[in-house]
């Protein structure tokens, strides 16, 4: 009976946990549709969550596409297949590792700020401050940020595509001597529009995942210093298990 009380109690608290971000979610996209609305604060957010994330997220495309090309020709020189690397990087990049890679790196370092400064926030009564001043919490600090992670990620996304591609191309030309011309005939050739327009719905989703797991995280922490550490922890990893879940089943619904 230990055993099974102690499933039923987890249970339980999943269940649980799970409700209240569903509340907090249809909360906080209610308030995003409804006025009154703070266009200062969601262009402050679109440029911290976009412009100052360029440089970690175009190096990360930039080294992703090149270590795929060179991994790439290792794999495929066996079979005589290294014309197939440039359709291979242009498409992984697009399909998922743009994606994904940009959602992961935004998730570290947005998704954890958000968290921390939220939580700070809670724990210091400022949200209380908030709703005294007779400013709703979620107006103020949730929607801008909800608004601004769903807009500012597929434009990030996009220039890792580039990137990343670009990368690729050029390890493929000045190390594995490739034709430029043939390897961006290639390239164009296999690409097609629903490669990239996959890449920035799921990166869409990414963006809302990393906002809103980063505000719920903060906005729920207690217990001071401590509780928002571990506020940001569960912001980071639960935004990048998600990515992943999420990531799995819009591949399965664009490409089935």
């Amino acid at each position: 009976m230990g055993f099974l009380s102690g499933i039923g109690r987890a249970t339980l608290v999943f269940l649980a946990a799970t409700g209240r971000l569903a509340l907090f979610t249809a909360r906080s996209l209610s308030h995003c549709v409804r006025p009154p609305f703070y266009p200062r604060l969601l262009v402050q957010q679109m440029r911290e969550i976009g412009y100052n994330s360029l440089p970690v997220v175009g190096l990360t495309a930039l080294f992703t596409g090149m270590v795929l090309a060179l991994q790439s020709y290792t794999g495929f020189a066996r079979f005589n297949a290294s014309s197939a690397i440039a359709t291979v990087v242009v498409l992984s990049i697009t399909r998922e590792l743009g994606p994904v890679m940009a959602g992961l790196m935004v998730a570290g370092r947005v998704g954890a700020a958000m968290a921390a400064e939220i939580g700070t926030m809670r724990v210091t009564e400022q949200v209380d401050a908030l709703t005294t001043l007779s400013t709703n919490p979620f107006k103020y600090l949730v929607a801008p940020r909800l608004l601004a992670g769903t807009l500012m990620l597929p434009c990030l996304v996009l220039v890792a595509d580039i990137i990343g591609v670009f990368g690729g191309y050029v390890v493929s030309i000045y190390r594995l001597g490739f034709n430029p011309s043939a390897y961006l005939t290639s390239t164009a050739q296999y690409l097609e529009t629903i490669d990239v327009v996959s890449g920035l719905a799921k990166a869409a989703a990414f963006g809302f995942i990393i906002a809103l797991m980063g505000c719920y995280n903060g906005y729920h922490s207690k217990g001071g210093a401590q509780g928002v550490g571990a506020a940001t922890t569960h912001a980071v990893v639960s935004a990048s298990i998600m990515i992943l879940m999420i990531n799995y089943l819009l591949t399965g619904l664009f490409f089935s």
